[in-house]
């Protein structure tokens, strides 16, 4: 008879084994309460600190004031100083007030010269009573700024006819003078009116219902329906007309930007109210005419940016997004600052204790300022001296930086914020150092994030959009006012300007069409 084989552990095994479960688990639970604890810091500064990501060398502490209006009346004030006024303000801000820019401000605005005279019965010295004359003028300048006004436009168009043929012949020849065609016929909107209530929402970022209050408060009993309408069809009979051709225009270029932000559209078929849209946002880069373009679009799916730059060739600026993958014959560039912002979001999740210490995220930190610095120096060069200059300073710079990176790669954790970091890095690289092979390239995707922030603060005030149809006419309308004001133009100068002009055109002739582009519209005003 054999002896039955003991399978079991013995008590110390047991409690051996469960030592090492119980350490594993610890160690899990550390790693994941470092890792709450790491986003709740992240959490606290984004909604509580400054939201800069700029980094002191130590020569300038960072306040946050609470008295703005006070320190901004000190340091531009327009009253005459005293010496120790200026000495005083050159301690505090290292500068000095520049002469002539009170004349600078003003040169360009109309003046309004109000003359103030004695009498001839005032004309009288007052110790010999002979008469005075004029020795000499004091001026006082001062700003007026005039509300917005509304008139009643009345348009009066004359018919003329004959009287000899009204008494003697059959027919009677009718000559009816000559009218410019209005920009939304049987409707109370002029062009000034058009431009004044899309710069008033698109520009300025006011919602329809406070304009809607803004007009009644000045007796005009405008609905915001009727608004509503109004920048509809400005949207969508005239200016897409100029979208569509700086379309065609972009896609011209060689190097273009590309972003993306969150919309909700409340009334899309076939989707609740609370689903994510989104706006596109398309834009010029270096070296081309300013171009700046939003599409609405129920999905982030690869297959917009692919239909909308379909025909590109050339460098697209990016962030990452993988939507931008595999876009025919293009080029995709990295985005520096966003690794440089995941660093900057690793110190700030750090415990205070640690924030000044030499941790890992400061020294990736360390790479990335050095490159911007860089940039800074040639942001006015020209593109082939900007090329050489990066391969000489920027790619030792660049080499070191990806060899720090694959480093820390192995001693990371994964999920906190440097690791997030290293990863992103290391995942993006390829694409990061694209902007060395061309000067008209740039390091990171700033431009397209300066480009669809107005849209993001204007989100802000208007919170959604009702219909599809709406949504599109905001892109169309955000892409026209952007663009113009790239080209350096008064978006609502050129607003009213495109109302006044486009139905009194042939829109088939792509001449016509070509000549209110902002560009060339800029130009004719030089």
């Amino acid at each position: 008879m054999t002896q039955a084989t003991n399978d079991t552990t013995s008590p110390l095994e047991s409690l051996q084994h469960r030592v090492v479960h119980l350490e594993r688990q610890n160690a899990d639970l550390k790693l994941k309460l470092a890792w709450y604890e790491e986003r709740l810091r992240l959490n606290a500064q984004k909604r509580f600190g400054a939201s800069s990501e700029k980094t002191s060398d130590g020569s300038e502490q960072m306040r946050l004031l609470f008295n703005e209006a006070e320190v901004e009346a000190d340091a531009e004030s327009e009253s005459e100083a005293t010496e120790s006024d200026v000495e005083t303000e050159t301690i505090t801000y290292e500068r000095k007030k520049k002469q002539g820019q009170r004349e600078e401000l003003l040169k360009n605005l109309p003046v309004e010269r109000i003359e103030y005279r004695l009498s001839e019965a005032e004309q009288v010295c007052s110790c010999c009573g002979g008469k005075t004359h004029e020795m000499s003028t004091e001026v006082r300048k001062e700003l007026k700024i005039i509300p917005a006004q509304v008139k009643v436009l009345e348009h009066v168009q004359y018919v003329y006819s004959c009287r000899h043929c009204e008494k003697n012949e059959i027919h009677t020849p009718i000559v009816t003078a000559l009218m410019p065609r209005p920009a939304y016929p049987g409707s109370l909107a002029s062009a000034s009116a058009l431009a004044y209530v899309m710069n008033k929402k698109y520009v300025e970022g006011m919602p329809l219902y406070r304009l809607e209050q803004q007009l009644h408060r000045r007796g005009v009993l405008l609905s915001r329906q009727t608004l509503a309408n109004w920048v509809l069809h400005g949207a969508n009979q005239w200016l897409s007309k100029i979208y569509d051709r700086l379309h065609e225009e972009l896609l011209k270029q060689t190097y273009l930007h590309a972003d993306e932000t969150t919309l909700q559209v409340l009334h899309e078929p076939g989707r609740e109210a609370q689903s994510k849209s989104y706006l596109w946002l398309y834009r010029s880069g270096n070296g081309g005419v300013p171009i700046v373009l939003y599409e609405y679009q129920e999905t982030r799916a690869k297959e917009h940016p692919k239909a909308f730059l379909e025909g590109f060739k050339g460098y697209l600026h990016v962030d990452g997004y993988p939507g931008y993958h595999h876009l025919p014959d293009v080029t995709l560039v990295g985005c520096m600052a966003h690794l440089r912002r995941r660093f900057d979001e690793a110190i700030k999740a750090l415990p205070v204790q640690k924030k000044n210490a030499p941790v890992a995220a400061q020294i990736g930190l360390d790479y990335c300022n050095p490159l911007y610095k860089i940039e800074r120096s040639l942001k006015d060069d020209p593109p082939e001296k900007r090329f050489e200059m990066r391969r000489e300073k920027s790619r030792p710079i660049l080499d070191a930086f990806l060899a720090w990176l694959q480093a820390q790669n192995d001693h990371v954790l994964p999920k906190s914020k440097l690791g997030e970091a290293v990863h992103y890095g290391l995942n993006q690289w390829s694409k990061l150092e694209v902007y060395m092979q061309d000067g008209h390239l740039e390091i990171d995707n700033n431009r397209a994030e300066r480009s669809i922030k107005p849209f993001v603060i204007g989100r802000k005030a208007w919170l959604f959009s009702n219909t599809p149809r709406g949504a599109r006419a905001s892109a169309i309308t955000y892409s026209i006012v952007e663009t113009a004001k790239e080209n350096g133009l008064d978006p609502l100068t050129y607003l009213q300007d495109l109302f006044e002009q486009m139905p009194n055109i042939d829109l088939s002739d792509p001449e016509a069409v070509n000549k209110l582009l902002p560009w060339n519209m800029a130009a004719a005003k030089k």
